[in-house]
């Protein structure tokens, strides 16, 4: 464990990996998703994720042609840690609902946030846009796979923005108010659209020992 934190306990690490999760990016787009992360501590922190062997830096072929970060075979295992810090700390009394989220961090919150015990036998293949990026979101049989890119024939599409997307997922929205209110556009029905969000809804957070005892 504490070899573990040498390796990817410094701050921003292993939100570099949560950027990397779903493929590789170049230096301005990890910019873009840690918007609190100076170039110089990016840079950084990106030299030692690379020395420890958890991301690697290339050059994608033609006709991109331009150098990226991603994730090791092996950075790739530090997921479940990623996703397992996020649904522990969504359980938080003092997690800070009104800070801003970026796309992939919000993306990657649905698998924190999904309960496979809840899920029953629901199947649904779902495809989400988020402005000018696009995700295939699929569950069945209890489990859920998430990929960037376009999911052919899905049985609904959501097309909104990270804020109204986490809105949903707290329960501070309805689907209804959004499509309503021009934030969402649903194909696909609006039960399927209900019934793939329920699989997301965020558990209300413990009450803390001094709200308690101030009870």
């Amino acid at each position: 464990m504490a070899h573990g934190l040498d390796l990817v306990g410094e701050r921003w690490a292993l939100l570099i990996v949560r950027e990397l999760l779903l493929g590789p990016k170049r230096f301005t787009h990890l910019r873009t998703g840690l918007p609190g992360a100076s170039p110089d501590m990016l840079s950084q922190r990106l030299r030692q994720l690379q020395e420890s062997g958890v991301v690697r830096h290339r050059q994608l072929p033609p006709p991109a042609g331009v150098p990226v970060y991603e994730l090791t075979e092996w950075g790739m295992g530090l997921e479940p840690v990623v996703t397992g810090l996020g649904r522990w700390a969504g359980g938080s009394s003092s997690l800070p609902l009104d800070a801003p989220i970026g796309v992939d961090s919000l993306i990657l919150s649905l698998k924190a946030l999904f309960d496979p015990g809840q899920s029953g036998d629901v199947e649904i293949r779902a495809a989400v846009r988020l402005g000018g990026d696009e995700f295939r979101v699929m569950v069945t049989g209890g489990e859920i796979a998430i990929a960037r890119g376009t999911l052919e024939h899905p049985d609904v599409t959501l097309d909104t923005d990270t804020a109204t997307l986490a809105s949903l997922l707290r329960g501070v929205r309805s689907p209804e108010e959004a499509v309503v209110g021009g934030d969402l556009r649903v194909d696909g029905g609006m039960d399927t659209a209900g019934r793939f969000l329920a699989l997301f809804r965020r558990a209300v957070p413990p009450t803390s020992p001094e709200a308690t005892r101030a009870e």
